[in-house]
């Protein structure tokens, strides 16, 4: 029926659109619920108890985290991507859409966070009261999300293949 066809295609409005909105909502989720468990602070601090620079360590941790999830999150899409070559028409089926950008969402929240974590600690080095609930809410947020959609897009991989 050509009408069902049309819907079809209307509720899909790309291929991938469904990884895109789980990966928002997923981002979007941890952000309220983090914000909203922090509302009795104003500020945060990074290095406890006064002890100057105690995070600087932590710090290169989390950088060190966020860089093998990436790695594992880019070596999926390349080798994902790189298949395609297999695959009649050198293409990957629509299916594959959704957890690919699951994949690159968490590489760009992954990113994301390495990033803004620098310039927060780097800020709060020069203003300790600079760290406010807002960064440190978008901080936690981008760490959980990155590792999230990761998980998600692997699980969300593993049923597409597997169907």
């Amino acid at each position: 029926d050509p009408k069902s066809d049309a819907l079809s295609v209307e509720l899909r409005a790309f291929p991938g659109f469904s990884g895109m909105v789980v990966g928002l909502v997923v981002w979007v989720g941890v952000w309220v619920a983090i914000h909203c468990n922090a509302k009795q602070f104003v500020a945060f601090t990074f290095d406890p108890q006064g002890r100057d620079h105690a995070f600087e360590p932590r710090l290169a941790n989390y950088i060190r985290a966020g860089e093998f999830i990436i790695s594992l999150a880019t070596g999926s899409i390349v080798l994902l991507v790189g298949s395609s070559a297999l695959h009649a028409g050198g293409r990957l089926p629509w299916f594959y859409a959704s957890p690919l950008i699951l994949l690159s969402l968490c590489v760009i929240y992954g990113v994301l966070f390495m990033v803004l974590l620098v310039i927060s600690y780097e800020s709060f080095s020069h203003d300790p009261q600079s760290y406010k609930r807002h960064r440190y809410a978008s901080n936690q947020a981008l760490g959980f999300s990155s590792l999230a959609c990761f998980c998600a897009g692997y699980i969300w991989l593993v049923i597409a293949i597997t169907k």
